[in-house]
């Protein structure tokens, strides 16, 4: 029996397996998923899970269950290419004829002291459950800091602001304005709803250092006081791909080629926040490459010449709390509560693997 193994149940992951068990798989081929929990967290929407707006139940969704399909849970350790065995913390090595390396990002912290140490995150499930319990623990008219100001951070603070109305809020960037990656009208919206919703928006702020409940801008040589501080300021892959030494980017992601696999190992593909991409890391992204790798795979096992197109985005969406939000759709900003009510129609299509 010749075997698939995908690394991570993520949008990337779940798009190839969900993809290819629509199809009449090869007698001989298996799938095997290997993931660190049984069961998608939708990572789009951890910052309402860390802010308090939504249980955990609600943005989990359960892997496919099908014959064809075998499920291993564990740490994934190591990965040897030349052997084509997948080392899983608490298992025997599991063989490969094909790998999917779809394992995600982890937090970047430019090399600033103490960031990792003195900080939380939203960048895995667990993390994001420790997050939602520093925040919700801080004793009314407390100090949050979140640092980055892009679509997560700002997504964290207004969904923070809803469910703790007495804690006080900062956003810190490096730039001098929240979303600065976006259009000047959608920045300026943003910074509207922070305005009146008292969120308080420091920019050019360059952090040197953390230390327990202080936070240290070499720009104004302040020393900046929190109760919590949560880290949003950029992402790397995990720490296993960083340690492949194979071709890759600035940013640390593995390069591939037309068909979405490693230069050097046709039989490994990579997807989502781990590959080299021609455009941001996202959900979106992701899915859409994870059903070209699932054309690919399927032309292979058929002697096929797969035909790839543009992996097409629909746009970016980001949340406001409940009721509003923003977006780009067609180069175009949308702003106010239609973009929202576009998000809650995508994270419902998410739950069930639509769309």
């Amino acid at each position: 029996m010749r075997k698939l193994v995908i690394l991570g149940g993520g949008y990337g992951g779940l798009a190839i397996a969900n993809d290819l068990l629509e199809k009449q798989l090869p007698y001989d081929v298996s799938i095997v998923l290997v993931d660190r929990q049984p069961f998608q967290g939708l990572k789009t929407e951890y910052y309402a899970l860390a802010a308090g707006t939504a249980s955990d139940l609600e943005i989990r969704v359960k892997f496919p269950s099908d014959p064809r399909l075998q499920l291993a849970f564990g740490n994934i350790t190591d990965i040897d290419m030349e052997q084509q065995l997948i080392m899983v913390e608490g298992h025997d090595p599991i063989a490969y004829d094909w790998l999917v390396l779809g394992l995600g990002c982890t937090d970047k912290y430019h090399g600033i002291e103490g960031a990792e140490q003195y900080s939380t995150s939203i960048q895995s499930f667990s993390a994001t459950r420790k997050t939602y319990a520093l925040l919700n623990d801080i004793k009314p008219y407390g100090q949050v800091s979140i640092v980055g100001g892009g679509l997560s951070g700002v997504e964290v603070a207004s969904e923070l602001r809803e469910s703790r109305p007495d804690l006080n809020i900062r956003l810190l960037d490096r730039g001098p304005k929240v979303l600065s990656a976006f259009p000047g009208k959608l920045q300026d919206f943003v910074a509207d709803w922070f305005m009146e919703h008292h969120v308080e928006m420091r920019g050019n702020v360059s952090l040197t250092r953390l230390e327990q409940g202080v936070l240290y801008d070499s720009n104004s040589c302040e020393e900046i006081r929190t109760d919590v501080t949560v880290w949003t300021a950029g992402i790397q892959p995990v720490e296993l791909i960083q340690r492949i030494a194979l071709p890759k980017d600035s940013q640390g992601r593995l390069i591939i080629n037309d068909y979405h696999q490693l230069l050097d190992y046709n039989n490994v593909f990579v997807v989502g926040d781990c590959a080299s991409l021609p455009y941001s890391p996202s959900a979106q992204a992701a899915g859409g490459q994870g059903k070209q790798i699932a054309e690919v795979l399927y032309a292979i096992w058929h002697d096929k010449t797969p035909r790839l197109g543009k992996i097409k985005l629909k746009g970016v969406l980001g949340s406001l709390g409940k009721k509003s939000g923003f977006g780009i759709m067609g180069g175009t900003p949308i702003l106010g509560r239609v973009p929202r009510l576009v998000k809650s129609g995508v994270l419902w299509k998410s739950k069930r693997h639509l769309g």
